[in-house]
């Protein structure tokens, strides 16, 4: 009862019941000026709209199979792709980084062209595909399969939308 009065705002004297002793007590609630409670009531909207933006509840969780994803795919960045794009940059060369700025001016902003371009390569970037042609295009080193290369395009385009935050692999 008393907490329904104070989220009310009245400011009459509330009663308390004891289950006790029976007896009904009378208590003045803390006075209040107007302007406190308005200033109250006005920080109420933008906290819970804050609470519930923060909230877990409200955010999308991640399954354990895109966890594994990405796992994997920071792996097989590590093992074919660190070399010359550390951290989402380009070391050969500067203006075809991963970042999403680069990749869109380069026409590579999907997942499907970035599958394109780690499959068969272009310019100086080595393909990394099973199939890929012509033979001067393609990696000397170990070829990706399909699968390996579309976990690598999601984890590239992951990571270029949220501005290649570091992750860590955890190897077994």
């Amino acid at each position: 009862m008393k907490l329904a009065s104070l989220i009310s705002g009245s400011t009459d004297c509330t009663r308390h019941f004891s289950i006790k002793e029976n007896v009904v007590r009378e208590e003045n609630p803390i006075p209040r000026k107007p302007n406190e409670v308005k200033f109250f009531k006005s920080l109420a909207s933008p906290l819970v709209a804050t609470f519930l933006v923060l909230s877990p509840i409200c955010t999308t969780p991640v399954s354990g199979a895109q966890t594994i994803d990405i796992q994997k795919g920071a792996t097989l960045f590590g093992q074919a792709c660190i070399g010359c794009h550390d951290a989402g940059g380009n070391i050969i060369q500067p203006g075809s980084t991963l970042f999403t700025k680069d990749l869109q001016r380069n026409g590579v902003d999907t997942e499907e062209a970035i599958y394109r371009v780690t499959y068969y390569g272009k310019g100086r970037m080595p393909g990394f595909g099973k199939e890929c042609m012509p033979r001067g295009q393609c990696t000397f080193g170990a070829r990706l399969e399909d699968e390996e290369i579309k976990i690598l395009a999601e984890f590239v385009k992951l990571q270029a939308d949220q501005g290649w935050p570091s992750i860590e692999t955890q190897e077994k």
